[in-house]
């Protein structure tokens, strides 16, 4: 059995076995090693500089770092230096802290084994893996606790002396200096670029509408965490379900508007208890969230924060990493949690602005309504009245028939008056009667004359869903076609209810299709027989009749 050197806690090995001039020039190379790692500021710099430091100090054929979680007893980083990339892909995944590690983690002290596999301690070695014989580790500790532990293999002059293990606890110690002003020096960094941004994200969220604040939100925290997965995630329609809102990062596309299975994964669990921050861990079988990033088997690290104010909860922000990525410090996690409170603030003030203004802009159209009413169409049924006297006394000649089209025209425009004083008073702006105005607007850009717009029966309270969305399509299609290819002076849309079925008629003194079996027509004729009604045109040289008729839907679609 070959010996193997085992040092307890409090004792010191020096057994020096090389000569004074020797054990001079170690030194000298200790202090080139402190000034090594001692140099640099930026952490994963330091942090690789401590491992080849040591590398080269007990001129071992391996080495590496080991990063302790957050729960002490895993490896949350593994900083590996004389293994070259292509051989560790081929083992996979690295160190999680078993065997020896873990050991090492349990019980920071150091460890001196001449023969690795031999100890009853070892895990033995995953496929691929490059033999290891000799063994050396140490811990680095950080203010008084243990950030991780230094792990070197393979001495190259057959194992490793009470000497080697003397020098590697000196560079430890002298390294967690460094590292702890790294630390503070990223952790400063990473608050000054988050505080940048919530800042500017605030500013951002008052000038954005509300139904992009959520991608506004997403693609911001995505810029601050590069090859992360950011995901928002929202109640549906205040149901405990979540559904993400807003997604940046890998498999953005997939995860977009589905839903988070069983209590709603880490985000729900956030805008339950608050501020959550795990790492990697084994996934569930049959569950999915989709604010995490998964393999097979695992599921990466992840931080996720709620989206609340006093009035309410929002929802919840996460940010997720692939699995055997490094996990999320408590910083990240507390500039985070910062970020989305001042996201949830900003939010509550642009929604309640935006209610402030329909408010204004409901009584400045109820407001015009009245003065339509009570002004606007009294003054043209006067005169019209004036007028229906005046031809009355006139013979029946051309003059009295201009007269009729003139108090006809009156009679028109009054019709459409009301059409539009009943708008106005609607307090719902996506209503029917609301979303046809607005296709009529769109239409009149190009046009002397807007297209008259006629309503008969009650097609708001009527006509709902799809249902109402075909309505709206067909009278675009329809007009569109009047006003692109028809050349007319006037143009009418009439929509109205039957007692079982719906109309949008679309009329024109144009010129006539030339050819009534276009494409366009063709879908509109489809879209009726498939609701089991029709399209019906009647065309000529002077003008077209378009009629789309369908029964009102029997599930759920009219009322």
């Amino acid at each position: 059995m070959p010996s193997q050197d085992r040092v307890a806690p409090g004792t010191e090995a020096r057994a020096w076995a090389v000569g004074p001039s020797s054990s001079q020039d170690r030194l000298r190379g200790l202090l080139r090693a402190v000034e090594t790692v001692v140099g640099e500021i930026e952490l994963p710099v330091v942090l690789r500089r401590v491992v080849e430091a040591a590398v080269d100090l007990v001129d071992a054929e391996y080495g590496a770092l080991g990063i302790i979680a957050a729960d002490r007893v895993s490896l949350d980083q593994f900083i590996h230096v004389g293994l070259d990339a292509e051989a560790a892909d081929a083992i996979g995944h690295l160190p999680r802290g078993r065997g020896i590690l873990g050991a090492l983690i349990a019980h920071p002290q150091p460890i001196r084994l001449g023969h690795l596999g031999e100890d009853p301690r070892a895990a033995g070695f995953p496929a691929h893996h490059p033999r290891m014989d000799s063994f050396l580790g140490a811990p680095v500790r950080v203010r008084g606790e243990v950030f991780g532990n230094l792990y070197l293999t393979n001495a190259r002059r057959g194992s490793f002396t009470g000497e080697d293990e003397e020098l590697v606890r000196a560079l430890a110690s002298t390294a967690g200096f460094a590292i702890q002003n790294a630390r503070l020096f990223d952790e400063a960094r990473t608050r000054a670029a988050w505080m940048t941004a919530t800042a500017e994200l605030s500013a951002a969220i008052l000038s954005t509408p509300l139904d992009n604040i959520l991608d506004l939100l997403a693609g911001r925290v995505a810029d601050l965490a590069p090859g992360s997965r950011v995901s928002v995630l929202v109640p549906i329609d205040d149901s405990p379900v979540l559904r993400v809102a807003a997604a940046r990062g890998p498999g953005e596309d997939e995860i977009l508007n589905t839903t988070a299975g069983g209590t709603g994964g880490v985000s729900g669990r956030a805008m339950e208890t608050g501020s959550l921050r795990l790492g990697t861990v084994a996934r569930t079988p049959g569950a999915r969230d989709p604010a995490l990033l998964t393999t097979d088997d695992e599921e990466g690290p992840v931080i996720a924060v709620p989206l609340r104010t006093r009035q309410r909860t929002w929802g919840a922000l996460s940010v997720a990493r692939s699995p055997g990525e490094r996990g999320y410090s408590p910083v990240e996690l507390e500039v985070l949690g910062d970020l989305a409170s001042q996201a949830s603030i900003a939010w509550e003030l642009s929604r309640a602005r935006g209610e402030q203004q329909r408010a204004i802009l409901n009584d400045e159209r109820a407001r015009i309504a009245r003065d339509l009413h009570d002004h606007v169409i009294q003054q043209i049924f006067g005169a019209g009245l004036t007028l229906q006297s005046l031809a009355a006394a006139l013979p029946d000649t051309g003059d009295r028939h201009r007269m009729d089209e003139v108090i006809r025209q009156l009679d028109d425009a009054i019709a459409q008056i009301r059409t539009v004083v009943f708008a106005l008073s609607a307090r719902d702006g996506g209503s029917l009667r609301h979303r046809l105005i607005d296709v009529v607007a769109e239409a009149s850009g190009a046009l002397r004359r807007p297209p008259a717009l006629r309503f008969s029966g009650p097609v708001d309270s009527t006509v709902r869903g799809p249902l109402a969305d075909d309505v709206v399509g067909v009278a675009r299609e329809l007009l569109t076609n009047s006003v692109r290819h028809a050349d007319a002076n006037t143009i009418s849309l009439d929509v109205g209810i039957g007692r079982n079925d719906v109309w949008v008629v679309v009329a024109d003194d144009g010129t006539g299709i030339r050819d009534p079996r276009r494409s366009g027509l063709a879908n509109l004729a489809d879209r009726a027989e498939a609701r089991g009604g029709a399209l019906t045109i009647e065309t000529g040289t002077g003008g077209t009749r378009a009629e789309w008729r369908v029964p009102l839907a029997a599930e759920g679609e009219a009322r």
